[in-house]
């Protein structure tokens, strides 16, 4: 009798086999939002407080570095006079567009090369050198071709969210494991559910990742492109608080950027995160 044979027949009467499926994490199983909300914040407001304190007692001046009280009064101005919603709207709304454009192709193209290897033999020689190429480098091509306004900002976006996409997106095609391939051959589905079932949810852990990084370039590459001659935008308030010499200025642009970048990825992260609910890999001790 074999080992398999052996548990069946120890299995009690009437005792159904146990069902091998995906299983949902448990509500709350990494510790309340509240809890996780100040442990990430406890950090950043340590660093603040202790840098206002050490500019209150008179121990540093805080003028090439602001306190907090400045930034925070800097923000107050901008937002009276109208000006902090419409900057930030305008990257907000480039960095979407960007990624969207970017990370669409990068998803088309990167399963088509993870998929296909004429086309990984074809296509990936040149897209990786592409990738070599500086994003600053682009910048002057893109004004030549597109000129100085909206469409060379987006597409400089685009280009950085491109990449990270296409890399993640065939590369987990790639590295499918052989094992789930034959499981779709035992149980004799076809292209399409094999697809669906096996493959889109192999795939769907490390593409996530790509999007997730291809956002996060996306903010880095809205940056360079509101240098081009942007008179709206955070990158915009960066430039003038340079020229003008207000550093206040500038550490308000670089808070907004670190906020706005973090509720986009938030929300990127909630949104995605039905599509890989059934993992369950979350532990919370290693």
């Amino acid at each position: 009798m074999s080992a398999g044979e052996g548990s069946l027949a120890a299995r009690p009467p009437g005792r159904s086999a146990p069902r091998i499926g995906w299983r949902l994490p448990r509500p709350g199983a990494g510790g309340g939002l509240g809890r996780s909300l100040a442990l990430g914040l406890a950090l950043p407001l340590a660093a603040a407080l202790g840098w206002e304190a050490v500019v209150a007692a008179g121990l540093a001046q805080g003028r090439l570095l602001p306190p907090p009280s400045r930034v925070i009064a800097t923000f107050a101005d901008l937002q009276a006079r109208g000006e902090l919603v419409l900057h930030v709207a305008t990257t907000l709304w480039r960095v979407l567009v960007g990624f969207g454009l970017g990370a669409g192709a990068g998803l088309v193209l990167g399963a088509l090369c993870g998929a296909s290897r004429l086309a990984r033999e074809t296509l990936d020689p040149t897209l990786q050198a592409l990738r070599a190429i500086p994003s600053i480098a682009w910048v002057p091509l893109f004004i030549l071709w597109l000129g100085i306004f909206e469409a060379s900002k987006v597409a400089l976006i685009a280009v950085g969210v491109f990449f990270p996409v296409y890399l993640g997106v065939c590369d987990a095609i790639r590295s499918i494991d052989r094992k789930l391939l034959e499981v779709s051959r035992v149980f004799r589905l076809s292209r399409v559910e094999t697809a669906r079932r096996i493959l889109v949810p192999a795939v769907l852990p490390e593409t996530i990742t790509a999007l997730r990084s291809g956002l996060g370039l996306g903010f880095m590459f809205v940056v360079a492109a509101e240098f081009m001659g942007a008179s709206e935008g955070l990158g915009y308030l960066l430039v003038d608080g340079q020229q003008m010499g207000k550093p206040d200025q500038i550490l308000a642009a670089i808070v907004a950027f670190a906020l706005l970048g973090k509720a986009c990825d938030l929300v990127l992260v909630a949104a995605t995160r039905p599509l890989v609910a059934w993992q369950d890999v979350a532990r919370e001790r290693l």
